[in-house]
C-alpha cells in the first residue's frame, strides 16, 4: 500500500512540472512574437527607403553615363574594353566572345543588345568537303628533267664557281637556296654550299648543315649542277671572291650579261643579298630543276625531321584532321603591314618605332591599307573565318606564331572559338624543346614540318612561309591552303553587326572562291613560282597526261599596260606584276615591262637582247623582309 502511495505523489510531481514547463514556453514564445512584430513595423520600411534610392542611383548613373566610343576597326581595343570590365565575373568565356544557353556562341562587338551577333558552335553545311580540293586527283607533280636536258659533266666549266649569301628567315632563304641551283646551272659553274643569314633580325647562328642534310642537297642534284661545300684553295690560298649583286627577277639572260664577264675574269663570285633574284618566268627545263632542289633536294637535317614527325603524330593522336594555322600576327610584321589594330596611341608609338627599321617604306595610310587588303586578319577575325567556313568548335587547331602582339588577350576570342588550341610549345616538353628554342629557323622547320603535313592550311599573310607551303602542297596533290581573300573579307568584318551569322557566313563563303588552294585558282604567269610551281604539275585524264603549261610567248592582250593587268582585285597581295604606285618599294618589281611602264612605254614583246639593260639595279631595298 505504501509503494502504490508513493508512486501515485511521484505521478502528480511529474504532472505538476511538465505543466509549469509548457506553461513557460508559451510564454516565452508570446513575447517573441510581439517582439518580431515591433521589428518589422520599424525597420522593413527603412529596408524599402535605401533598395528604392539605390535604384534611383542607378537609373540616373546609367542615363547620364556616356556611352563608350569604339572605331569600327578597334578590335583589340574592344577585346581590352570588354575584358577589363568582365575579368572579375565568374564563368565567363573571354570576351567578346561568349556561349549562351543554346550552345551557340555570342558576339557583342558593343553594349548594344539589338546587334547581337550569334556563332553557332557547329560549322554547320559548306556545301563542299573540308579536308579535300575539288578535281585534286587530276593533278599530279611532273619535275623529270628532259632527256635533252644538260648535264653538269657536259657543261660545268671547271673555274667558274658561283657563292650566294641568302637573306632574311628560313623560308625567305629557302627561296635563296632553291633559285641558287637554277642560277649555277645558268652559268655553267659549282655552286658552293650556301652561306646562311646569321645577322638580320632573326640572328640565327645556324649554319646549312644545322638546318639541311646537306649530303643529300649535294648528291640529289649531283647529275645536273655540281656542288662543293667549300670553296678550293689556289696554290695554298684560299681563292680571292669577287662580291656584288643582281637585279631582283633576274632572268636567264640577265645572269648570262651581268655575270658570266665577271665570272671569267675572276673565277669565284659572291650574290649578296640573294632572295628573289631569279625571275618567276624561266624556260620549263629551268623551272622543273627548280622544283627539284625545292622539294626534293632540301631535307632538314634527321634531328629536325625527327622532332617534326613527332609533333604530328601528337596531333593525330588528338584527332584524325587537324587544322594548321600560320598566324604571323607578331609585332615586326604589323609594323610592316602599316594597318591599323586598335591599340591607340600605345599602339602607334610601339608599331611606328619597329617601323623605322625600313627606312624605305613610306609613311602609312591605314585606312587605305586596309581596304586594299594589306592588313593581316586578327585572330578573332581567323576564328571567325574558320567557323563560316564550316569548322567547328570540336577541331583541333595547330597554330605557328611568334610572340603575337597584344598577348593572351589578343588570342583569346580565337581559343574561345577553338579550344581544341595547340602549338609546339604545348605538344613537346621543356626537354624536347630545348635543342630548338635558342635558334628561331629550327624552331620555324618545327612549324613548317607540321603546317605541311596538315590536312588544311591557313595562312594569315602572303610571306616567305605561305608562299613556299602553298606551293608545296600544291606540287604534292593539291591539299587545302586557305588564303583569306583580305580585300573583301575587311569591310565584312567591319560590318558584321549589321548581319546575321547566316548572312555573314554565306557573303564570306563567297568571297573565299578562289582562294582554297583548288588546281588552277592562281593565272598562269601569276604570282610567285614558289608559290605556285605551274611547270611542275601535269593535268591527267582518261586519254593522256598533259601538262600544264607556262605561257612563254604572251599574247598582245597581256601585254597590254594597263592598270588593271598588274592588280589582281581580288587577291589582297601584290606579287612581282601587280605594283600600284605607293607599293613601288614593297614589291620592288623590275620585269622589264613594269620597268617601262613606269617610263610611260609600252614594250611589243618581252623579248629583249639584254634585259639587263632595262632592269633598275639601284632600286632602293628593304633591308630586311619581314614577311617569313
Amino acid at each position: 500500500m505504501k509503494k502504490k502511495k508513493r508512486d501515485a505523489i511521484n505521478g502528480h510531481s511529474c504532472i505538476n512540472i511538465t505543466a509549469t514547463a509548457l506553461g513557460g514556453v508559451v510564454f516565452k514564445t508570446s513575447v517573441l512574437r510581439r517582439h518580431f512584430r515591433r521589428i518589422r513595423h520599424h525597420v522593413f520600411p527603412l529596408i524599402s527607403a535605401v533598395s528604392g534610392c539605390l535604384l534611383l542611383f542607378l537609373a540616373a548613373f546609367s542615363v547620364l553615363a556616356p556611352s563608350p566610343v569604339l572605331h569600327p576597326h578597334d578590335h583589340l581595343s574592344l577585346l581590352r574594353h570588354l575584358t577589363s570590365v568582365l575579368k572579375h565575373t565568374p564563368n565567363h568565356l573571354p570576351a567578346p566572345i561568349f556561349s549562351n544557353d543554346n550552345g551557340d556562341v555570342e558576339v557583342w562587338p558593343n553594349w548594344d543588345e539589338t546587334t547581337k551577333f550569334r556563332v553557332t558552335e557547329s560549322g554547320g553545311s559548306s556545301g563542299r568537303d573540308l579536308w579535300s580540293t575539288r578535281e585534286s586527283e587530276l593533278f599530279y607533280s611532273c619535275s623529270n628533267a628532259a632527256d635533252n636536258f644538260a648535264t653538269a659533266d657536259a657543261k660545268t666549266h671547271s673555274n667558274r664557281y658561283l657563292l650566294i649569301a641568302t637573306s632574311g628567315g628560313l623560308n625567305q632563304q629557302r627561296t635563296g637556296i632553291t633559285d641558287a641551283v637554277v642560277a649555277a646551272y645558268i652559268l655553267n659553274a659549282t655552286l658552293v654550299v650556301p652561306k646562311l643569314d646569321q645577322k638580320s633580325y632573326w640572328k640565327d647562328s645556324s649554319n646549312f648543315d644545322e638546318i639541311f642534310d646537306v649530303d643529300w642537297f649535294i648528291s640529289s642534284l649531283s647529275k645536273y649542277v655540281k656542288i662543293i661545300k667549300e670553296l678550293p684553295t689556289k696554290g695554298g690560298k684560299p681563292m680571292s671572291v669577287h662580291t656584288t649583286r643582281v637585279p631582283r627577277k633576274c632572268n636567264e639572260k640577265c645572269y648570262q650579261n651581268r655575270l658570266v664577264p665577271v665570272l671569267n675574269k675572276k673565277h669565284a663570285v659572291q650574290l649578296t643579298k640573294f632572295d628573289y633574284r631569279l625571275s618567276n618566268r624561266l624556260d620549263s627545263d629551268l623551272q622543273k630543276l627548280r622544283c627539284r632542289a625545292n622539294y626534293q633536294a632540301l631535307k632538314f637535317t634527321d634531328t629536325i625531321s625527327e622532332m617534326g614527325k613527332k609533333l604530328v603524330e601528337r596531333m593525330r593522336m588528338k584527332s584524325k584532321h587537324f587544322i594548321a594555322l600560320h598566324l604571323r600576327f607578331e609585332p615586326d610584321m604589323l609594323a610592316f603591314s602599316g594597318c591599323d589594330y586598335g591599340g591607340g596611341e600605345k599602339e602607334r608609338k610601339e608599331l611606328g618605332k619597329l617601323r623605322k627599321r625600313w627606312k624605305t617604306l613610306h609613311a602609312s595610310n591605314p585606312d587605305k591599307v586596309r581596304r586594299h587588303g594589306r592588313c593581316p586578319l586578327t585572330p578573332e577575325e581567323v576564328g571567325l573565318m574558320l567557323r563560316a567556313l564550316g569548322f567547328g568548335s570540336d577541331i583541333h587547331l595547330y597554330v605557328a606564331s611568334g610572340e603575337v602582339y597584344g598577348g593572351e588577350e589578343t588570342m583569346a576570342p580565337l581559343k574561345a572559338l577553338f579550344p581544341n588550341f595547340h602549338t609546339k610549345e604545348t605538344l613537346l616538353s621543356k626537354k624536347e624543346l630545348a635543342p630548338f628554342s635558342s635558334f628561331s629557323s629550327r624552331m620555324a622547320a618545327l612549324d613548317f614540318i607540321v603546317c605541311d603535313e596538315s590536312d588544311v592550311f591557313i595562312t594569315n599573310n602572303n610571306g616567305n612561309m605561305a608562299k613556299m607551303l602553298a606551293g608545296r602542297r600544291r606540287y604534292f596533290g593539291h591539299k587545302p591552303t586557305i588564303r583569306p581573300n583580305a580585300k573583301k573579307l575587311s569591310p565584312l568584318f567591319i560590318n558584321r553587326n549589321n548581319m546575321t551569322w547566316e548572312e555573314f557566313a554565306s557573303r564570306l563563303r563567297t568571297s573565299q572562291i578562289g582562294f582554297m588552294g583548288e588546281p588552277n585558282e592562281i593565272k598562269l604567269g601569276r604570282g610567285e613560282f614558289h608559290e605556285n610551281p605551274a611547270a611542275c604539275i601535269c593535268s591527267a585524264s582518261n586519254t593522256k597526261a598533259k601538262e600544264v603549261p607556262i605561257p612563254q610567248n604572251e599574247s598582245p592582250d597581256i601585254l597590254k599596260i594597263d592598270k588593271e593587268d598588274y592588280t589582281n582585285k581580288d587577291s589582297g597581295y601584290v606579287t612581282d606584276e601587280q605594283v600600284t604606285e605607293d607599293e613601288q618599294d614593297w614589291s620592288e618589281a623590275d620585269y622589264t615591262e613594269i620597268a617601262n611602264r613606269s617610263l610611260g612605254k609600252v614594250l611589243p614583246s618581252v623579248r629583249v637582247s639584254d634585259p639587263s639593260l632595262l632592269l633598275k639595279s639601284d632600286q632602293p631595298e628593304l633591308d630586311e623582309f619581314f614577311s617569313d
